[in-house]
């Protein structure tokens, strides 16, 4: 049991309560801020003004969106399964909730009188909850499009399936190495393990050790959230709005607080593998101690929330072919061999540098190899059996064209009247 583990374990009930009653608190202010931020910095990447009316400059207008929300209609579609459509949102919302529990947010610090530490609580698998909740709460997207009755938000439905499958290995693969660094799944010791220095002066942060997993964390990152570019989910260019679109209301919010809380988290969890959790990049100073882990946690965690919004105003969404090709193709095998990498580096078959050198020099090779692969342009595949397009993208015709010879025209016989019946004709016609 580590350090932060029998110091949780001397909590009493009611500081306990309070630790979770401030979770949710923090989780839910800090969706709706993010709703409002991301709107404004959308806004102003776009050059126009965003959100100002509601409250100061704007900034209380997802507030009076949610009540909106709340007094809405509900309704729910007649083809829809009743218990698995309501379950739904739920089942999306709570594990994004739960995951929050095992991240540390700041280290000792005293509560009315009680020494305790700024989390709930420390577990010895404490990355694998984060990670199984993290794919639960896709069961929730695939259980809506299948419920609605609908076969947009069914077809939505499997594309998040595929999705969490792809992404939630390449999540799953990166933090392996970190594991394997630290030696433990605790977040508290993974956080402690990185309060050191590397080369003299740099922040030991396994996001400067560990790079390449670090890259490929923040992109699966993405992915696992169904965030631009890979929110093929809620493609609402051809699936009208996605799995959510026959819900209304508050089930409807539900899975809004759904995405933007799995966005809080895991990039508080990326602040936590990667980036020193509540440390700050010094170390020996007044700054490290007490109340001021609370404060650098959420700025870095910040700083994961604005890659979010920068991507989303930024980027276009990927097609589903790219999407599984970077998935299966560059993540999933990237992961594996540094993974093998970092397992000689550790057992110190390369002798000459110390570890952290080694580590550093082997994710600048990585890195640099990952560029280059994205660089790189994809070879076309010559069609000798299609048509060529002009400038305009209409058909052309072959330079060889041979133009073939008209049909003979077909000779219509015509019966002959004589000229006396012929008359008689006429001159009724007249009549």
């Amino acid at each position: 049991m580590g350090e932060t583990a029998k110091l949780l374990a001397d909590d009493p009930f009611w500081l306990i309560l309070i630790k979770v009653v401030a979770i949710f608190a923090f989780l839910v202010v800090m969706t709706l801020f993010m709703i409002n931020w991301e709107r404004k910095v959308v806004a102003r990447m776009q050059q126009r003004p965003g959100p100002n009316r509601v409250g100061p400059n704007g900034w209380l207008q997802s507030l009076a969106d949610g009540l909106k929300l709340a007094f809405k209609e509900d309704i729910r579609p007649v083809l829809a399964d009743k218990w698995v459509f309501f379950l739904a949102p739920v089942i999306s919302c709570i594990p994004a909730f739960l995951a929050f529990s095992v991240i540390p947010l700041a280290g000792e610090v005293s509560m009315f009188g009680e020494q305790t530490a700024l989390q709930l609580v420390d577990l010895p698998v404490g990355v694998l909850v984060v990670l199984a909740c993290s794919s639960i709460g896709v069961y929730g997207i695939v259980l809506s499009g299948w419920a609605s009755g609908s076969p947009y938000p069914l077809l939505s439905s499997l594309r998040a399936a595929a999705q969490v499958i792809s992404y939630e290995i390449a999540l799953g693969l990166s933090v392996v190495a970190v594991i394997m660094f630290t030696g433990s799944l605790s977040t508290g010791d993974i956080v402690g393990a990185q309060a050191t220095t590397v080369l003299g002066a740099l922040p030991g942060w396994f996001g400067i050790l560990l790079f390449p997993s670090f890259v490929i964390f923040v992109v699966s990152m993405v992915g696992e959230t169904n965030r631009a570019p890979f929110d093929l989910p809620e493609a609402e260019s051809e699936l009208v709005g996605g799995f959510h679109t026959e819900y209304s209301s508050l089930k409807f919010a539900l899975f809004f607080l759904a995405e933007y809380v799995n966005m809080v988290t895991l990039s508080a969890m990326a602040t936590t593998l990667f980036l020193g959790g509540y440390h700050a990049p010094w170390s020996g100073d007044f700054m490290n101690t007490g109340w001021w882990g609370l404060l650098w946690f959420i700025a870095k965690t910040l700083g994961f929330l604005f890659l979010f919004i920068w991507l989303r105003g930024t980027l276009p969404r990927l097609r589903y072919d790219q999407f599984m090709k970077l998935g299966w193709k560059v993540l999933v095998p990237t992961s594996l061999v540094w993974i093998m990498a970092v397992a000689v580096i550790r057992t110190g078959a390369i002798q000459q540098l110390s570890t952290a050198q080694r580590l550093i020099a082997l994710g600048v090779i990585v890195g640099l190899v990952l560029l280059v692969s994205f660089l790189l342009p994809d070879k076309k595949v010559q069609d000798t059996k299609g048509v060529p397009l002009a400038g305009s993208g209409f058909p052309v015709p072959p330079l060889d064209l041979v133009v073939p010879k008209a049909a003979p025209k077909r000779k219509v016989k015509v019966a002959n009247i004589p000229a006396d019946k012929a008359a008689v004709t006429t001159g009724k016609e007249a009549e």
